[in-house]
């Protein structure tokens, strides 16, 4: 074999082309009679290695060459799409093999693209065969630039004009240029709902993602239209009847027109709505494991109650996850209404299957780029090797939710190929970031402006510690605080915290003067878990106060150091306990947190105890409106015959308290003007969450009505529901890539003329 022609061989005449590949198989004209290959030669070659020709050849030397193998060279050879024509020659008793090679595309570039990212384009299009280093194919470039075309078309960018230029460069390169001109999106004039009857079209509307132009529509982009939203859409009609009794509801056509200009879309939904039906009787029909009951009790249609569909789907998944409880992976239960149109009336027959019983072979991560799967693989409750369950699988997926480090947790069940009791359970995260920098603010004409800041990392190296510096530069206070948490310091779920800090505090006084505490110290915990949902906490710290005693320091002060020393050293001692099963930590819509923290200090200057009490719960009221509840209550006494502390007191007003007033600011007030605070604090918070007008569903980005209720209490006082201060407001929470972020504008209800007052409020954190 060889890569060149020998110099003056005779040549016959070329007998085979690409338009004549054909012409081999049916035996057609330029046949050549059989012969026994002498060499093989290869010509044209410039960057493919000869080797790749060779291999692709269905003869060798020594072989009977004839019609039926040159046919099937050619099609071997171009099937490596390396190449842009192909001959084979006869020369004697040898084959020559001419290449005529595509050329290689040697850069991929975009001009005009805004809708899109320019990197995961070029990935996309080098997966299809379109990037630097493939051989150039003008057919699959024709369809690339089809897709992109599609693509816009998917955004609504109808006027979309996509051209792709081809420039040839030396040795035999080419570069490859998609020319976009996306011009400006259609938005949705128009949409009607025709047909209905029973519901007004304004009821309707507001049911859809997809809407008309908006003032909001700009950020939300629901006014784009799209075929899935759309379909989408349909779906939620339908739900909506279903859930109110419309069993035979139907959308009976649907038309999409766009205007000349490639600008305007209109939407037109044909609906037949049906009669209502009611439910008589529901009955079981299958195998139901000999726990009948069981499923009975989990039923969520009511006989003599309009049929739901959202209540006949909730059923079908709660027998679907008991028969998962019992390792039934694979359950099948079908709903089966009777109707009677004559009367209205539906018997509602849930059939269930319970099928095979199946162990898990595998448990697969999937997804993670940052986290190990060790931190993911802790939380997961269902173990490998063992009979699959449900419930189990459930906590997993919600205790990785809760973990805070992903955007999206999904589990899926795959059955194993040639194994009929075995699945594999395959977890897929969508990491987020989790290092974010927090910024809160306030405002008013007697603080001025006021800043706090963290820089936190709750997924230190994907590790799942955290690591945390807190500042807070606040007239009335500054801070620092440096936080480190290991969630797993044992192989048993077992937490370790250190916390190291200094802070300097300067209640508000009216006379100007200067004056500061300073606190320094540190602290250590542990958080024993001792079921899925709750932990005890066990910890041992060490505090030093110092009291300055300069110009109008409150007499309250001035008497604990006179009394106790300036300097006081406490040795506190704590146990709390900590129950979560909300949904979501940084967003939650359900579920509730509840704490209980008790710390006592038995050495040191100051001897006292104080207590901590927080409870949590949010209510979804409808899919896109909820009701968040928070309450706090702290109380502390002195011990061992000394007064409770002043420096511990606790202190209401502002952010994570009762908003609209300033910080630090409600309480009993000292003859200086200084806020002390007091030894009992309580406030209780309530949040309402709605969708922003055209935003549909996004739980990212809500509005909030608020109201706030607390203060704090001296020992000498006595707490009264009078001494309450209350205050009201609206705001905007919205998800934001340097997390939850909070605008809140409020008006006090109660206040007194002391309080001061801080009507405009911002924070990025988590809820309350």
């Amino acid at each position: 074999m060889s890569s060149s022609p020998r110099m003056g061989a005779r040549v016959r005449p070329s007998i085979l082309t690409l338009a004549f590949a054909a012409a081999f198989q049916s035996g057609a004209a330029w046949a050549v009679d059989p012969f026994v290959l002498k060499d093989i030669r290869v010509e044209g070659l410039q960057r493919t290695d000869p080797g790749t020709v060779f291999a692709s050849l269905p003869f060798r030397i020594g072989d009977t060459y004839n019609d039926d193998k040159g046919a099937a060279a050619l099609r071997a050879l171009f099937a490596t799409g390396l190449f842009k024509d192909v001959r084979i020659n006869i020369d004697g008793n040898s084959v020559v093999v001419v290449i005529d090679e595509r050329p290689i595309i040697a850069n991929v570039s975009f001009v005009g693209l805004k809708e899109f990212d320019t990197e995961a384009l070029t990935k996309s299009l080098k997966e299809v065969g379109i990037g630097e280093g493939k051989p150039f194919d003008k057919a699959l470039a024709d369809r690339a630039e089809q897709e992109l075309k599609r693509q816009y078309l998917t955004r609504s960018l109808y006027g979309a004009e996509v051209t792709t230029t081809i420039t040839p460069l030396e040795r035999n390169r080419v570069n490859v240029s998609f020319s976009v001109a996306e011009g400006e999106p259609a938005r949705i004039g128009e949409i009607r709902i025709l047909g209905n009857k029973v519901f007004s079209e304004g009821t309707l509307l507001g049911l859809l993602e997809q809407t008309t132009s908006g003032w909001l529509t700009w950020y939300t982009k629901t006014d784009r239209y799209s075929r899935a939203k759309l379909n989408a859409d349909l779906e939620t009609l339908r739900s909506y009847y279903l859930n109110r009794g419309y069993l035979e509801f139907a959308v009976t056509s649907t038309q999409v027109t766009i205007s000349p200009d490639k600008q305007s879309i209109n939407i037109a939904i044909t609906v037949n709505e049906g009669q209502p039906y009611t439910v008589t009787a529901v009955k079981l029909e299958g195998e139901y494991l000999g726990r009948e009951e069981d499923f009975k009790r989990l039923i969520q249609l009511r006989p003599g109650q309009p049929y739901q569909g959202e209540a006949v789907a909730q059923t079908t998944r709660a027998f679907q996850d008991l028969y998962g409880t019992y390792g039934y992976a694979f359950a099948r239960v079908d709903s089966r209404p009777e109707i009677d149109r004559a009367t209205g009336q539906v018997v509602v027959t849930f059939v269930a299957e319970p099928q095979r019983r199946v162990y898990v072979r595998k448990v697969i991560v999937s997804g993670n780029t940052r986290t190990r799967d060790e931190v993911i693989r802790r939380e997961f409750r269902q173990f490998e090797s063992a009979w699959y369950d449900g419930q189990k699988i459930k906590a997993s997926r919600d205790r990785i939710e809760r973990l805070g480090y992903f955007k999206e947790v999904t589990v899926d069940t795959n059955e194993v190929p040639g194994a009929q009791d075995q699945v594999d359970v395959v977890l897929n995260v969508v990491e987020r970031p989790t290092g974010n920098i927090s910024v809160g603010a306030g405002y008013s004409s007697q603080q001025k402006l006021s800043l706090t800041g963290s820089i936190r990392q709750e997924n230190v190296f994907g590790s799942g510690n955290y690591l945390g510096i807190d500042v807070n530069t606040a007239y009335t206070g500054r801070a620092l605080v440096l936080s480190t948490v290991d969630p797993y310091f044992t192989v048993d779920g077992v937490s370790r915290a250190f916390d190291l800090f200094y802070r300097t505090t300067k209640p508000y006084n009216t006379l100007g003067e200067q004056y500061e505490l300073i606190s320094r110290g540190g602290s250590l915990r542990f958080g024993v878990p001792f079921s899925e949902l709750d932990t005890v906490f066990f910890g041992a710290g060490f505090e030093q106060t110092t009291i300055s005693t300069s110009a109008g320091l409150p007499n309250s002060y001035l008497l604990y150091a006179i009394t106790f020393g300036q300097d006081s050293t406490a040795f506190p001692l704590t146990i709390g306990w900590q129950r979560d099963n909300r949904d979501s930590v940084i967003s939650p819509t359900a579920g509730k947190y509840q704490r209980v923290n008790l710390e006592l200090s038995p050495a040191g200057d100051a001897t006292y105890a104080r207590a901590n009490l927080q409870y949590q719960q949010f209510f979804p009221i409808t899919n896109k409106i909820s009701l968040g509840v928070n309450g706090e209550l702290g109380w502390g006494v002195g011990i061992a015959g000394k007064p409770y502390p002043i420096f511990k007191n606790f202190y209401a007003g502002g952010l994570g308290s009762v908003r609209v007033f300033e910080a630090n600011s409600l309480g009993p007030v000292d003859v200086t003007g200084t806020y002390t605070g007091g030894n009992r604090r309580l406030n209780v918070n309530t949040e309402l969450y709605l969708p922003v007008p055209g935003g549909g569903n996004d739980k990212t980005f809500r509005l909030f009505g608020f109201m706030d209720v607390g203060n704090v209490w001296a020992q000498h006082e006595q707490v009264t529901v009078d001494s309450l201060r209350a205050s009201a407001g609206v705001g905007i929470s919205w998800i934001s890539p340097m997390g939850p972020l909070r605008l809140s504008y409020g008006t006090p209800i109660r206040k007194q003329p002391t309080d001061r007052i801080e009507k405009f409020q911002f924070q990025i954190g988590t809820a309350f």
